[in-house]
């Protein structure tokens, strides 16, 4: 007889017989026990696990002519000597029918499977048909067969063997039993390896049946086939193949974990020479940067398992679930767990990552040891590189909330330390100069610390006493916050001379509050007021101006430009305005404009001209006449800022008695007012 392979002459004959697949032959044989027997089955799972050897012992036990219980068949498990029993496992049976599905897929196969089901079998109890590979049948197909699937004929028995049971549509897959296999375990292909060695006259040692348990994958054919090449290649002793872990190793392409092992410790030493060195040794010995990458990223997977389950560097902690998730042997387990306590888990768990971006790319680069080499190169990498949760933790904390922009604290005054005293400034006539406080580090989470101090304001945190600072004298509080009339503390910046210096004489009374950085203080002086919570002012329009005595021509234009600018598309002539030049007399108002004669009618039309001498007239200037000059401006004279808005954050500063009190000693003048405050 020719030599058959291990693969096919090992078949398992009885459902006793079948390893790792308890759930399924304890449920079909209580089947046939009760008599209950499904017209459709649906086997799937991995390759080789025994989808179609059960197939073919539920056949046999189908159409075994022996009863259940007799002397010849005590058990559900066919009784194998039997003629239908025979002829099933030599596989020439007449009424079990066995179709490769992926070959005989189309319709017209189909139709004729179809026809045939309708004629009762020629002499067993059932007319059986394995469709082999059934996720290769076309949608039309399996629509022919849905009727039949649905009401079949009671001695028809449909047996679909597939590996991806997702492809068969839902209709027929909910016309049949289905039964989900399982991987083999580690343990059971071992056994099953074990004995097969013994009856076969095998020398192996236990890591050679180790490593061809662990190249079949969980599967036994696979593993049954890798032995069976193993001992055609394995040296004869005393007449008896020897099996040795080298030989096949070399035999399947592959290099041991201990170098993988080798690579892990120089990682962790931070040796890329070393790294570098081990994978040249490696490739020049003829390995594949693909198979080195697949086996590196299955050595890592099992340092996280080995990892995350505790196992030791002795193995320790490698039973139970730990035993479940590692489907290797015990020195295999002592190698990852020795491994793993090199590393965290977050870094092995890079590590996985970085690794299977590497073999995924391999497939389609062209210089794939380059690139083998820069994914091992990595590895080295992330070592020295510090986590982002390190990076923020370094940051400084301090206790309670830290005070945000316009909000001025002892600290940020300099109440604990007076200002240290500058050089005179070469060619001025003061004693000395104002020195601000540096500004704080810069903190990424500054902004949400000061959305969360504003809503401390909003409930009722008492503000931060407001600190004075006269010229050459110590800082000393204040006897009360200066507030400002928003809801929001503004800082207001007021642009003075290059440097803001406080004579002895103007000294006395000052209150100048102090904010910002040195270069701030070169171009001029922040004024910090904390505000407090008062009734916002209703918006300034025409309606709710209340009359009252302005005399100064700034008045008469600020009221006019808000005037026009809260009325309803007079924008351009509220613009005009602002930007004209206004001159009062004792019996009339001159507005020296920009505009052309001919502009002047088309922009101050006569709707909003109305408006602004409603607003003049609201103001207290009924009595003075408005005269719109047009051409343009004398050019000699220096063009003034535009007039604040009524409610506006230029308007409230010119209205702070600071501000005001700047203007009288120093001559200033308000040129940029930034808000600051967090209208989030």
């Amino acid at each position: 007889m020719a030599y058959q392979v291990l693969a096919r002459k090992y078949r398992p004959q009885r459902f006793a017989d079948v390893a790792g697949q308890d759930h399924v032959t304890v449920t079909l044989m209580n089947a046939l026990t009760q008599g209950r027997i499904a017209h459709g089955y649906i086997f799937s799972g991995h390759r080789g696990i025994g989808k179609t050897t059960i197939a073919r012992i539920l056949a046999m036990a189908l159409n075994c002519r022996n009863t259940i219980g007799s002397a010849v068949r005590p058990t559900p498990e066919p009784c194998e000597v039997c003629e239908s029993c025979t002829e099933i496992k030599a596989g020439n049976a007449v009424d079990v029918i066995e179709i490769d599905a992926a070959t005989n897929r189309g319709i017209d196969e189909i139709r004729e499977l179809r026809d045939a089901a309708r004629y009762r079998p020629a002499r067993d109890k059932y007319k059986i048909y394995i469709l082999d590979e059934a996720h290769q049948i076309t949608d039309a197909a399996f629509n022919a067969l849905l009727k039949t699937l649905e009401e079949p004929p009671d001695h028809i028995v449909f047996m679909m063997a597939t590996t991806q049971p997702e492809d068969i549509p839902q209709t027929v897959r909910s016309r049949c039993q289905h039964f989900s296999f399982h991987a083999v375990k580690l343990v059971d292909i071992l056994s099953e390896l074990r004995g097969i060695a013994q009856r076969e006259g095998v020398d192996a040692d236990e890591s050679a049946l180790s490593l061809l348990a662990e190249a079949g994958d969980g599967s036994m054919r696979d593993a049954l086939s890798i032995m069976d090449q193993a001992i055609a290649s394995a040296p004869v002793e005393d007449g008896r193949p020897r099996l040795d872990a080298g030989q096949i190793r070399e035999l399947m392409g592959t290099v041991p974990n201990a170098v993988f092992e080798r690579i892990l410790e120089a990682v962790d030493g931070n040796r890329s020479a070393e790294v570098i060195t081990v994978a040249n040794q490696l490739l020049d010995a003829g390995n594949s940067p693909a198979q080195l990458a697949r086996q590196l990223v299955r050595y890592l997977r099992n340092t996280v398992i080995a990892k995350i389950a505790g196992i030791g560097i002795d193995g320790a902690a490698a039973d139970g679930v730990a035993g479940e998730l590692l489907q290797i042997s015990a020195d295999e387990q002592r190698r990852a767990g020795r491994s793993a306590a090199l590393f965290s888990e977050e870094e092995l768990t890079r590590f996985l990552q970085v690794m299977l971006r590497t073999f995924d790319e391999l497939g389609y680069r062209q210089e794939q040891r380059f690139h083998f080499e820069l994914g091992l190169l990595k590895l080295v990498h992330l070592r020295r590189l510090l986590p982002i949760e390190a990076v923020l933790s370094q940051f400084p904390v301090t206790g309670g909330a830290r005070p945000g922009p316009g909000v001025a604290t002892a600290k940020t005054m300099g109440a604990a330390t007076p200002p240290s005293p500058r050089p005179p400034v070469s060619g001025s006539a003061t004693a000395r100069v104002l020195e601000t406080n540096a500004k704080p580090a810069f903190s990424p989470f500054e902004k949400d610390q000061s959305r969360s101090r504003f809503d401390e304001k909003a409930i009722g945190v008492a503000p931060a006493p407001v600190a004075v600072m006269p010229a050459a004298a110590p800082v000393v509080p204040m006897a009360a916050p200066v507030s400002l009339p928003t809801p929001i503390p503004t800082p207001i910046s007021v642009a003075t001379p290059a440097e803001m210096i406080l004579t002895e004489a103007d000294a006395e009374g000052a209150a100048l509050l102090e904010i910002g950085d040195q270069a701030e203080a070169a171009t001029g002086i922040a004024l910090i007021a904390e505000a407090e919570t008062p009734e916002a002012p209703e918006p300034a329009s025409i309606n709710n101006l209340q009359p009252s005595p302005l005399h100064s021509a700034e008045d008469l234009q600020r009221a006019a430009v808000d005037a026009l600018s809260a009325a309803k598309n007079q924008a351009t002539p509220a613009d005009a305005l602002a930007d004209a030049e206004w001159t009062i007399t004792d019996t009339e108002i001159r507005v020296q404009t920009e505009l052309s004669k001919t502009m002047l009618s088309m922009v101050i039309n006569p709707e909003a001209e109305k408006i602004a001498k409603a607003a003049l007239r609201d103001a207290g200037a009924g009595s003075l006449k408005l005269i719109l000059l047009p051409g343009a401006k004398n050019t000699a004279t220096a063009k003034k800022p535009r007039p604040a808005k009524n409610g506006s954050v230029q308007a409230k500063a010119m209205e702070h008695p600071i501000v005001q009190r700047a203007q009288t000693l120093f001559n200033a003048e308000i040129r940029n007012v930034i808000d600051l405050s967090d209208n989030d």
